[in-house]
């Protein structure tokens, strides 16, 4: 089960496109899902319950009209709708974690985002702390044909998000661009007891061994091992250009979103305007 936020926005409505196509791809059953915040008119002296009522109203107005584009889109996705009342971030996580999801799909910014943000609050606050893949859709037209673009580096939270990137490159089809940056250290200096090729010979080594598992279980996957000395968000951002979906890993530890996204996961959802998949350990 794919689960979809939808708000009305076209940042939604690209985000339930993207789901329709993915779960199309995947043989996947979708379920849209409309977080009603009806508690701003609850509260205070004077409850308006119907204003509550308009909200719930317009709710299910938007959650058919999404329902209408992915009939519309991919005829045989099984397609579910579900009104939850409740703040949307909390909605969504639950309802992600509810059915063990597959994916968590939403816009990159809804509603209540301001002019010109590539990241909404809701996107921002899901990031890192959802069990299953987030995937982080935006508005406008999106690159059909191009790579599934994944980070690699040497740590064991890089695991499931390579595992996630070879899953979508094998269903859509496409390259895996394998994309590993690394810097010297900051005290390096030309007498350090090793020598620059040494050192991209190691880097190189990590990413052979970071792939050579998914490479022997997806044989039909064909993989660019894109090894560059270069900042990881530079090397990333410059990647998703030409890219259908980026998929990085979160550090998946700490009790805070700041502490569960790392920082290059973090200024990746900012800076790129391709889908991104956030996938934890």
């Amino acid at each position: 089960m794919i689960i979809v936020g939808v708000d009305g926005s076209d940042a939604a409505r690209a985000a339930v496109e993207w789901a329709a196509d993915d779960a199309f791809r995947r043989g996947s059953a979708l379920r849209l899902v409309h977080a009603a915040d009806t508690s701003w008119y609850l509260v205070g002296a004077r409850p308006d319950a119907t204003l509550s009522e308009r909200v719930l109203r317009e709710g299910r107005r938007v959650l058919d009209e999404a329902e209408a584009l992915v009939r519309e889109r991919r005829p045989s996705v099984e397609v579910v709708t579900r009104e939850v009342e409740g703040r949307p971030p909390a909605v969504l996580r639950e309802q992600a974690e509810e059915d063990a999801a597959e994916a968590l799909v939403v816009g990159g910014r809804g509603l209540g985002g301001f002019p010109g943000a590539l990241l909404g609050s809701v996107s921002a606050s899901l990031a890192g702390q959802v069990r299953c893949p987030l995937v982080v859709v935006r508005e406008g037209p999106r690159r059909e044909g191009g790579e599934v673009v994944a980070g690699v580096d040497d740590s064991p939270e890089c695991e499931a998000a390579l595992a996630y990137a070879f899953e979508q490159a094998a269903a859509r089809g496409v390259t895996l661009r394998a994309v590993h940056a690394w810097q010297l250290p900051a005290l390096y200096t030309p007498e350090a007891p090793f020598t620059m090729d040494e050192v991209r010979t190691a880097q190189q080594q990590v990413v052979e061994d970071r792939l050579k598992r998914l490479k022997d279980a997806h044989p039909q996957v064909t993989v660019v091992e894109d090894v560059q000395r270069a900042h990881p968000v530079d090397a990333l951002v410059a990647a998703s250009q030409e890219a259908e979906l980026l998929v990085v890993g979160s550090q998946g530890r700490g009790a805070l979103g700041s502490a569960l996204l790392g920082s290059v996961s973090r200024n990746v959802l900012h800076h790129v305007s391709c889908p991104v998949a956030v996938v934890r350990p």
